[in-house]
C-alpha cells in the first residue's frame, strides 16, 4: 500500500502546479516539497490541523505535503486519505488545500476529491 501512495504521490505532484477552479492565487507560484514519508513539516501540521479542527461527517489523515505557495501566508496542498464517519466507510484520497493567514488562522480552500478506484478497492484475492 505505501508503495501505491508513493506513487500516487509523485504523479499528483504535478496537479499542483495548477490551482484548483475557483481558488484565487494571490501571488508567488507553487513550490513542490521534499519530505520524509508520512511527515508533514510542523508549519503544515499546524495550519492541517487548525483548518481541519471544525470538520464533521469524515476523518481526514495527511499523507504527504505535495507543495506550498507563499502569498499573505501560505497555501499547502496536502495529500489526504479521507473516510467518512459512517458504517463501513469506504476511504478515498483527495488533495486539501489550506490557507494560513499571517495571524496563525487556517481555513481549508478547496478539497479535490481523486478518482482513483484502483487504489480505493481491495486487493482481488488470487
Amino acid at each position: 500500500m505505501m508503495r501505491k501512495i508513493f506513487t500516487l504521490v509523485l504523479a499528483l505532484a504535478l496537479f499542483c502546479a495548477v490551482m484548483p477552479a475557483g481558488a484565487e492565487m494571490l501571488s508567488g507560484g507553487w513550490q513542490m516539497v521534499a519530505q520524509e514519508e508520512g511527515q508533514l513539516p510542523e508549519d503544515a501540521k499546524a495550519a492541517f490541523d487548525k483548518a481541519q479542527a471544525g470538520l464533521v461527517g469524515a476523518s481526514y489523515k495527511p499523507l504527504a505535503l505535495l507543495a506550498t505557495q507563499v502569498v499573505a501566508g501560505t497555501n499547502y496542498c496536502i495529500l489526504c486519505e479521507i473516510s467518512p464517519v459512517v458504517p463501513d466507510p469506504v476511504p478515498h484520497f483527495a488533495l486539501v488545500y489550506i490557507y494560513a493567514d499571517l495571524e496563525g488562522n487556517a481555513t481549508i480552500t478547496n478539497i479535490a476529491d481523486l478518482d482513483i478506484p484502483e487504489l480505493s478497492q481491495p486487493p482481488v484475492e488470487e
